[in-house]
Order: structure tokens, then C-alpha cells, then sequence
């Protein structure tokens, strides 16, 4: 069966097996891959994935299930289960699907990848790399070019197709002179065009760079209250807690920070972060929300004030408060007015954070976790790579005391992110 033939029939069998409201969803891609494993290209592979998504909802019970076969018996089976997991379920009814919108076409990126392209690029870094920075040891190196499409649809009368092609690389390094090592360290892009070499997408050239400073590491003399500067491969990490917060999940239960803050303040004036799935500015955005709407643009917080939460369907209906427009996701953050070296100048004592490893943050907004590849900052100067270390704070106090936000930001194709600080930051 073709891909609208099989959505079809998966549409028509949970008709009927009795669910009063149904949706499904199909993916199928191809993925091809370049491997560079301890300096050396090893692989170079073709696979294929498949993904076939049912849901339903019967007497405001709702089930879902997922296959990765397509044949009619798989299909069949897939779909009885389904309506015995919504059978077993407890009747919610905040459960429900995307009313009917326009059918709807959707595509990006090339289908087809440029396989010299891949090959040029990744022999072109790895030289890169092995002349400019002889002590990183390039540990692993992942190019792929996925192409997928898509099917969506659900017994309200929604109807999308998406096709979408896109490069991703991660390189993951570490680095040795003598008997001394760095700790490892990576990031990684998505783009539509291999138009540049690698090493000039994101941050990888200033993570080679650093890589090679932080093979001898001195740890913080004693411990202080100060300013750290969380770097773009970093700041995710803080701006998912606030995000996670606005969420379903802790949104329904009530133990978000800010479940009473729509429209007001939760963070410095300085900060405005966008969501942007469908903007040219975001690269890999995405077309639809996984409840089966059109994604569109945002704004979650606009000068420090909260504007939207992070509510789909169920949690919107059991709260009885406004969708949101899209997932989150693809985010971009404004940039400030001063540079990365006018920030760095601005301290006196602090860090400048570039890994961090740590847990959520308890409910009152404590969190710890432990900076890695970092830099110990002093008079407005980086002074040497830190020993890993413990940071600690509370994210609601963190971002009510935001320092700058710098003018320089880092596209990763996924979000775009500044440099920022953050005062009161206790690191021990």
C-alpha cells in the first residue's frame, strides 16, 4: 500500500472497531550515514525507518500505540490493541483531537542527499582537525542526511502530508598531550546545505580550540558566590527548566513555578524567547504539532514577561486554558547589545560555563549540577580551564537576576542562542 492508502486503512479499521474519535500518523525515511570513528572513516550505510502512530478515544477514554510494520495483519493487530488500551484507560474529558483544519502540504530540504557532498565534507574536517589541532583526538564523528515523509490524519478531517530533508553532524572529541586529557566534548548542527566547511557551522571550531586548552584543568580555589556566563551549547539546558515548566506535565500536577505567572513577570526585562517551528530563521523547525495542528510561530516570553504556556490539547482542555500554538521547540533567543568580550570584561569573579551536567530542579527551583569544560573568570579575564565543579543556584532567582545578554549568537539550525549571564551563581 502506498503511504495514504495505509493512513486510509488504519482510519477506516478504528472506525470500525467503535473508537468515537481517531487519529494516525506514518513516517517513513531514509537515512544516510557517514561515520568517522577514532580519526578514521569507517562506515558509510543506508537504513530505513518506519514509524505508524494510532490513537483513540472511546467514551473519553483514549488509547495509543505504536508499530513500525505496515502490512494490513500488523495494522489489524495494532488496532485491536489499541481500543483494548483505551478500553482499560479511566474516562478524561480534557482527551481530545485537532478539530478539522485545511488539508495541507508541507516540504523542506532536498530529497535526495549529495553524497559527495557528505564524503568531501567529512575527509575536509577530518584534516582539518588532525593539522590544526593535533592533540584533540577526534573520538567519533556522525554525518547523515535524512530524508522522511509523512502522513497525518484524523476522523475530524485533517489531512497532512510533509516531506523534509536535512543534514545533521555531531562530532565528539577529546584531547592528549602526554600523559594528560581533556574531558570529552561535542556538539552538533542541522542544516538544509553542506555550503560551508564543518568546522565553521555552531561552535565546533571554538570547542577544538578549547578542547586543546583544557588538557591541564586547575580547580576552583574555594568556593564563591559570582557570575557565570552560560555559553550557547549550555543555555538549553537552563531555558528547559523554565520550558518544561510551562508544560503538560508539570503544569497538570501543579508543580510548576510559574502556573499563576501568564502575563507576568518570571524573568529579567532583558530576555524575549521566541519558538519558532516555522521560520526561516530556524532551519529544522517543524510543520505540524503532534496533536495534528498547524505549528505557528511564537513568542514564550516577551521582555521577561510569560506570554504563553506550553499547553496541548489534553493539558489545555484539563485546565481549562489556551493551547499553545506549537510544541516549543525551535527556539531563538534575542540578542542583547554588548559583545561576548564586553560581558567577560564586566566580571570579577565567576565562570564561564560551557557544559553542565546536573538534574531538574527541585519544585522550589534548587538545582546543582557540575560545570565541565569550563573557564574560571577574574577581573574581567578568562584565566584558566576549571577542574569539573559544582554549580548551584535557584533557576527562578537565576533568571530574575540576569545580567547581559550578548549581540553575538550561535545558529545550530535546531534554536539560536546568545551568550548570558547570570549574577548570584554559587560555584563551590
Amino acid at each position: 500500500m502506498e503511504r495514504n492508502e495505509i493512513v486510509q486503512y488504519c482510519m477506516d479499521s478504528l472506525k470500525k472497531a467503535g473508537a468515537d474519535k481517531a487519529s494516525c500518523s506514518l513516517s517513513m525515511s531514509e537515512k544516510k550515514e557517514l561515520n568517522v570513528d577514532s580519526g578514521e572513516m569507517t562506515l558509510l550505510r543506508t537504513t530505513f525507518n518506519t514509524g505508524l502512530g494510532l490513537s483513540v478515544i472511546k467514551d473519553h477514554k483514549k488509547g495509543s500505540t505504536s508499530i513500525n510494520k505496515t502490512d494490513k495483519n500488523s495494522i489489524d493487530d495494532a488496532v485491536a490493541e489499541v481500543m483494548k488500551l483505551a478500553d482499560a484507560s479511566q474516562p478524561d474529558e480534557a482527551h481530545d483531537i485537532a478539530e478539522n483544519q485545511p488539508p495541507g502540504k508541507f516540504t523542506k530540504g532536498d530529497e535526495f542527499a549529495d553524497l559527495d557532498a557528505m564524503y568531501n565534507r567529512m575527509e575536509e574536517f577530518v584534516e582539518y582537525v588532525n593539522t590544526n589541532y593535533p592533540t584533540v583526538k577526534l573520538e567519533q564523528a556522525v554525518m547523515d542526511f535524512t530524508h522522511s515523509k509523512g502522513e497525518f490524519k484524523n476522523s475530524n478531517g485533517v489531512d497532512f502530508e510533509i516531506s523534509e530533508g536535512m543534514y545533521g553532524f555531531s562530532p565528539y572529541f577529546l584531547s592528549k598531550d602526554d600523559k594528560d586529557t581533556s574531558s570529552m566534548n561535542g556538539t552538533g548542527f542541522s542544516a538544509l546545505k553542506l555550503h560551508k566547511p564543518l568546522h565553521e557551522f555552531c561552535t565546533i571550531d571554538t570547542l577544538l580550540q578549547q578542547s586543546t586548552e583544557q588538557v591541564r584543568t586547575q580547580p576552583v580555589k574555594e568556593k564563591f558566590i559570582g557570575d557565570v556566563v552560560v555559553t550557547p551549547d549550555c543555555l538549553g539546558d537552563f531555558l528547559g527548566f523554565i520550558t518544561s515548566d510551562i508544560s503538560d506535565g508539570k503544569m497538570i500536577t501543579g508543580n510548576s513555578l510559574f502556573k499563576d505567572k501568564l502575563n507576568e513577570q518570571i524573568t529579567h526585562p532583558g530576555l524575549t524567547l521566541h519558538s519558532k517551528p516555522v521560520s526561516d530563521e530556524i532551519t529544522d523547525g517543524y510543520f505540524i504539532t503532534a496533536d495534528g495542528y498547524v505549528a505557528e510561530n511564537s513568542i514564550i516570553i516577551e521582555g521577561g514577561i510569560l506570554k504563553t504556556y506550553l499547553l496541548g490539547i489534553y493539558g489545555s482542555q484539563k485546565l481549562k486554558k489556551q493551547r499553545a500554538v506549537n510544541d516549543g521547540g525551535a527556539y531563538m533567543v534575542e540578542p542583547g547589545k554588548i559583545s561576548l568580550n564586553e560581558i567577560i570584561k564586566s566580571i570579577d569573579k565567576g565562570l564561564l560555563l560551557a557544559r553542565f551536567s546536573g538534574g531538574n530542579p527541585a519544585s522550589n527551583g534548587d538545582f546543582s549540577g557540575v560545570a565541565k569544560n569550563s573557564y574560571y573568570i577574574e577581573n574581567g579575564e578568562i584565566k584558566n580551564p576549571i577542574s569539573e565543579t559544582m554549580v548551584s543556584g535557584n533557576i527562578r532567582d537565576m533568571f530574575e537576576n540576569m545580567g547581559e545578554i550578548s549581540k553575538d549568537r550561535v545558529d545550530f539550525g535546531y534554536c539560536v542562542f546568545p551568550w548570558i549571564s547570570f549574577k548570584g551563581v554559587t560555584v563551590s
